[in-house]
């Protein structure tokens, strides 16, 4: 249906909510804004869907969400009767209409006679994921857009085990969505009597304790927290998310007194008003967090996402200023901790996993080898390394130990399916303080970590080409890359190219091909023979080209060096064929 028409019949529809009828009326005479809020379908994608909140068919409102909700009402009752009667455990952060939209998806379930267990309040995105396996539910939702800006807001689907849908599960669901072809006249049931018939169950403390629980028991050297805790200062920040109550009650839990909550950004905020952006992958989200820390002389800041499903970890380095830790290094520091302490204490087992994604850092699998551990790569998205615990968890033949990616997501405890800040924080907390009982900052912990493995450094640039002239860029750039592949980058001949679209990794010298094993995905991977490396993938949520890079040298300096070279050389042939 043309946009126009879509919007005519919104407008027509006698039964539009007040809100949605006043916005719809502001834009109506604004053409631009009125076809960009009806051109599409918000999509319903792998991870369900995200965009701007405001009225239309390509808008986050109670329309999208509930027709959402219909395509996963229909989709689990052709699972049987015992699916509808594990009912969809429902979480909620702190954006705009985050509760009315868990509602709406409650009550689209309720009238399908599907159960739902819905949060008395805001919960981190991992609460989710455990609240799924706990319950045994045989779906969850959270609504969340992550740490996009204050005018967005998501629906993300999980399946039985508590991970993000996987692509097959994903296009199932998608089917159904599709096959509702009116979101105005999708019918919900009325939450007393939702809650009356048992349809409809508010969840909370209970799932909290539990999940703490599980937490706190992913400790593996709490002698040391004991013997530091009354020397260690940490700074938090939940930039007005979610994670607020589970953080200070686990590092309470956990033996930690000395916790100081930055005040300004303590509450949930819809507006996130203190920060450009809620995101601690953003070095400016710390700001409050450093006022604090040079306050308290913490050893460490640690911030999370409004969802709670990333963390970022500010500590000093040795000119004593506040550092914040790339996502890699962060990672590659909490997985050479717990290794070791797992080694030491002899509960380190021979057929131990760690998962990365294709686009993090190689420095976590120089670790899993000098402990003797496989190192197994997913696409980029953590819902692939959900997939892969999963997979462990059937065959028996592998044991996850921890998995991370280098956007500041991170899992130890499999007790959740998905990335989570909350345990992390407790985790990096214990790992500060194991540092300072050897006398070290956390900051040369890392340089001992590099002087062990090699300075391995990545960065991130991110191109944003907006509208359909945008994509079009973005695909013919891939195109050109993946059609004419640089034989040579920054002084350094091309040794493997990897298209994961195609599924085939080439090695250029040998001139020979190997078939990828993972889903496809338009991704073009390229890595030199120095074993540098850089990644081209558009991005699954905004109009952008992300190119990434890898290097490693035998000092910073090198290390350095190579990643300006690789980074200009990169970026220039890019923006060449942006200007073509």
């Amino acid at each position: 249906m043309e946009w126009k028409q879509k919007a005519a019949r919104w407008h027509a529809y006698s039964g539009l909510s007040e809100d949605i009828r006043r916005e719809l009326v502001n834009i109506w005479n604004d053409p631009q804004r009125l076809e960009d809020a009806f051109y599409r379908n918000l999509a319903f994608g792998t991870g369900g869907l995200r965009g701007e909140l405001g009225p239309g068919t390509n808008r986050m409102n109670t329309y999208t969400v509930r027709k959402a909700s219909e395509g996963l009402a229909r989709y689990i009752e052709a699972q049987g009767a015992e699916a509808k009667l594990r009912g969809v455990a429902i979480a909620y952060d702190v954006r705009r209409q985050s509760r009315a939209f868990a509602l709406e998806s409650a009550l689209t379930l309720a009238r399908h006679g599907i159960r739902a267990y819905v949060f008395d309040d805001i919960r981190p995105t991992p609460v989710l994921s455990f609240a799924v396996r706990h319950l045994n539910a045989y779906a969850g939702i959270v609504i969340t857009a992550s740490h996009n800006p204050p005018e967005y807001n998501g629906y993300k689907v999980y399946g039985p085990d508590g991970g993000q849908l996987p692509p097959m599960e994903a296009d199932a669901v998608t089917d159904k969505v599709n096959e509702v072809s009116d979101e105005l006249t999708v019918e919900v049931m009325d939450e007393q009597e939702a809650r009356k018939a048992g349809l409809f169950v508010e969840i909370g403390a209970d799932i909290d304790e539990a999940y703490l629980q599980k937490a706190c028991a992913l400790s593996v050297n709490p002698e040391v927290i004991g013997r530091m805790s009354e020397d260690v200062r940490i700074v938090f920040t939940p930039l007005h998310g979610t994670a607020n109550v589970l953080v200070r009650r686990g590092l309470a839990q956990m033996g930690f007194s000395h916790v100081t909550v930055v005040a300004e950004q303590e509450q949930p905020d819809s507006e996130f008003s203190t920060v450009a952006s809620p995101n601690p992958e953003e070095h400016a989200a710390f700001e409050w967090a450093i006022r604090y820390g040079k306050k308290v002389d913490a050893d460490v800041l640690l911030g999370t996402d409004p969802d709670a499903d990333r963390v970022g970890v500010a500590v000093k380095n040795g000119d004593g200023d506040y550092v914040v830790l790339t996502g890699n290094q962060t990672g590659a520091l909490l997985l050479h901790y717990l290794l070791e302490q797992k080694r030491v204490r002899g509960t380190l087992p021979p057929n131990g996993v760690v998962l990365k994604t294709i686009v993090t850092s190689e420095i976590g699998r120089a670790i899993a080898s000098s402990f003797g551990l496989e190192t197994i790569d997913t696409l980029t998205g953590f819902k692939f390394i959900g997939e892969k615990i999963k997979e462990f968890e059937q065959m028996g033949d592998r044991t996850f130990l921890f998995g991370y990616e280098e956007s500041y997501g991170y899992l130890a405890g499999d007790f959740v399916r998905d990335k989570d800040a909350v345990q992390v924080c407790l985790l990096v907390a214990e790992m500060v303080a194991y540092y300072k009982s050897r006398g070290l900052t956390v900051y040369e912990g890392l340089m001992e970590v590099f002087t062990t493995y090699g300075y391995y450094l990545e960065d991130l640039y991110s191109i944003t080409l907006r509208g359909k002239k945008g994509i079009e860029i973005i695909q013919s750039i891939l195109q050109t890359f993946r059609k004419e592949p640089p034989l040579e980058m920054s002084g350094q001949k091309v040794n493997v190219v990897e298209d994961y679209q195609t599924g085939r990794r080439r090695f250029v010298k040998e001139n020979r091909d190997e078939e990828l094993t993972l889903p496809a995905s338009d991704v073009l991977k390229y890595t030199l023979v120095n074993g540098a490396w850089f990644c081209l993938r558009p991005s699954g949520t905004e109009p952008k080209l992300k190119v990434y890079f890898g290097v490693k040298g035998s000092t910073m300096e090198e290390a350095q060096t190579n990643l300006s070279c690789l980074k200009a050389d990169v970026i220039k042939k890019v923006h060449t064929l942006i200007n073509e």
